[in-house]
């Protein structure tokens, strides 16, 4: 009996350890992902806070957690930013570059100018870990000089696609000055168009310091998004950018945060 209760824990310890495992080679592409905390950045960096945009916010003394969505901007994105702009709700845009970014670029620059924080998430989408360094540098240029013809502003964040990401990739981004920012929270809004579930699980995985990743390209992402800011206000928490959740830390080119 002993020694079968032995086996078991043993099986269930490796099998836990796979599983981990396998979730990392699957979203980084290679054995080991390094990834920076917010709290950590805000704790390296001091107490002189340096967020702009909505206004100074000190996330470490405030339950704050970051709105964010990729591959846009769509057809959705005019209605989202009014539901951010009546909610006075902060957002971190990642976004594509073909037939998107040059397809609504009046949306890209309504982004910047209602205080957004604009980013990319590649020109088409390509998984960075499977392309050459020519390739990664081409997908990562194209979208950082559109967006910052468009607004003025040179991003310094990335989302890498399905955040597929690796030394490559990391050595990459070092060079053209952008950090890498994963998630902690996804509805996984792809799979589905139903706004309840998607709420659901955006509050059930939920927590301070959180980053939310959704994409405002799927029908049934928007019309869950006044039902989780409502709901995680009523729980305490503050929006804010991916930006101002690190203030006064900030971003290091060629480091992932999660």
């Amino acid at each position: 009996m002993t020694k079968t209760g032995t086996r078991l824990r043993t099986l269930a310890t490796f099998t836990t350890l796979t599983t981990a495992a396998a979730l990392t080679l699957a979203l980084s592409g290679c054995t080991k992902l390094e990834t920076t905390s917010p709290s950590s950045v805000r704790g390296a960096a001091g107490a002189q806070a340096g967020a702009a945009g909505f206004g100074t916010v000190d996330c470490g003394h405030v339950k704050c957690i970051a709105l964010t969505f990729d591959a846009g901007p769509s057809e959705n994105s005019a209605r989202l930013l009014d539901i951010l702009k009546e909610k006075r709700v902060p957002a971190t845009f990642f976004l594509l570059g073909k037939r998107h970014i040059d397809t609504y670029p009046e949306l890209v620059r309504r982004m910047a100018d209602e205080g957004h924080e604009v980013a990319s998430h590649t020109w088409t989408h390509k998984i960075l870990t499977d392309a050459e360094p020519d390739e990664i540098r081409e997908e990562l240029e194209r979208p950082n000089k559109e967006i910052e013809r468009l607004t003025g502003q040179r991003p310094s964040l990335m989302r890498p696609p399905q955040g597929r990401t690796d030394d490559t990739v990391h050595e990459i981004c070092r060079e053209l000055g952008l950090a890498e920012v994963l998630w902690s929270v996804t509805a996984k809004d792809y799979r589905t168009k139903d706004s309840d579930l998607i709420t659901e699980r955006v509050l059930d995985q939920s927590s301070r310091d959180g980053i939310i990743l959704l994409h405002d390209i799927y029908d049934g992402t928007v019309p869950a998004v006044p039902g989780i800011i409502d709901a995680l206000k009523k729980r305490g928490y503050v929006f804010v950018t991916v930006p101002q959740l690190l203030a006064p830390g900030k971003a290091e080119p060629g480091k992932v945060y999660r």
